[in-house]
């Protein structure tokens, strides 16, 4: 079934990219980016995705994005929505006043489907004061926290990015562990982040 999908979505990729240059012309790139949009969503599935990497990776070498799984508790089988349920609850239980000196400007839940397509995205503000004021010209840094359940709930893919800089000082680090302990707490398995 989910490959006679990825299979549909491809060749709708393919073909309507085609059919509408042919009344407009498309730009090249245009048209090899609706067939990259059109392949995620193939190999991303419909509903919780299957694909061993449903979250983009992070750069190579960076400093400021980190990608991990979380596991949940080994001797139980978990439903979708019995890891959305703990997934969301640890991110609501995220301090609006920030921790360790990271995420002073608070965080907004700004996508959360957990529950039906497994996926969940944060941006969390971070640098206010004089420092966003020197390097960002007064606004703060925003990250943001990604996450999709794999798998019907085996497992949670996780990327903590900042939008710009090339370091982010180890606020993602700080973030990614916060969460963890709470996750760890509850049997899961979390890794140490790292960049």
């Amino acid at each position: 079934m989910f490959l006679r999908h990825a299979l549909s979505a491809l060749l709708l990729a393919a073909f309507i990219p085609a059919a509408l240059s042919y009344q407009t012309p498309t730009p090249p790139s245009l048209s090899r980016r609706a067939f990259g949009a059109a392949a995620s969503a193939a190999l991303v599935g419909f509903g919780t995705s299957t694909a061993a990497n449903a979250i983009e990776a992070c750069p190579k070498g960076s400093k400021n994005c980190i990608r991990t799984t979380w596991t949940p508790p080994a001797g139980v089988t978990p439903s979708q929505a019995d890891v959305a349920q703990t997934i969301r609850a640890v991110l609501l239980e995220y301090p609006q006043a920030g921790q360790q000196d990271v995420d002073k400007g608070g965080w907004e839940l700004v996508q959360d489907d957990l529950t039906k397509a497994g996926t969940a995205r944060i941006e969390y503000k971070s640098g206010i004061g004089k420092f966003a004021k020197f390097f960002n010209g007064g606004k703060p840094f925003v990250d943001d926290l990604t996450l999709q359940i794999v798998d019907n709930g085996a497992n949670v893919q996780v990327r903590s990015a900042s939008r710009v800089g090339d370091s982010d000082f180890g606020v993602n680090q700080k973030r990614l562990e916060y969460l963890g302990t709470a996750l760890k707490a509850q049997g899961w398995t979390v890794p140490d982040p790292k960049y």
